[in-house]
């Protein structure tokens, strides 16, 4: 089985990075046994179209932007998302929602699940997450590798582990280390 975990977002909007963080600290705290791509999806949109085709499973970790607490995380199947009107709030959202329900008219369409967690703020320029977005991304990030155990996805957590800390600071900095 061939899968994918993407991470959406937008890293210079405060918690809009939240996905693209996820996969790079799965990518770099995991070693998976089966056949895992880690894609850093940004704001690709359409262009991440090959991987509802060519994929059995996809993961995304994105921001989900309805009426709840922050920090409040959800595991939507594709199913629900295409229903669900108000997650599309960004432009980023809409393309996922447009390119699933163009991915289900096809012959062939991956599992799909979004892990999304509920933002602080995605309008604020700055690399980084809120304090509150911090304090979850650990559950968030269980939400995520739970998804990858229901999926029977072998893996295991590496021995030196980075941080979150480290990830966002790599970000903020690039020059500093190699992201």
């Amino acid at each position: 089985m061939k899968t994918a975990i993407i991470g959406a977002g937008t890293i210079i909007f405060q918690d809009e990075g939240v996905g693209v963080y996820a996969s790079k600290y799965i990518e770099q705290n995991y070693t998976f046994l089966d056949d895992v791509t880690l894609v850093d999806g940004g704001v690709l949109g359409f262009g991440l179209m090959p991987y509802y085709q060519e994929y059995d499973k996809v993961i995304i970790l994105d921001t989900l932007t309805i009426d709840d607490s922050v920090g409040s995380i959800y595991n939507l199947p594709s199913e629900e998302l295409l229903g669900l009107g108000s997650y599309k709030q960004t432009a980023h959202e809409v393309e996922i929602v447009e390119m699933l329900e163009i991915c289900s008219l096809l012959e062939k369409m991956a599992d799909v699940n979004i892990i999304g967690i509920v933002p602080k703020d995605i309008i604020t320029v700055g690399v980084g997450l809120t304090d509150e977005l911090k304090e979850k991304f650990d559950a968030f990030i269980s939400a995520a590798m739970d998804e990858v155990e229901r999926n029977g996805i072998s893996y295991r957590k590496n021995d030196t582990l980075v941080s979150l800390e480290t990830i966002l600071e790599n970000y903020a900095n690039p020059k500093s280390e190699q992201i």
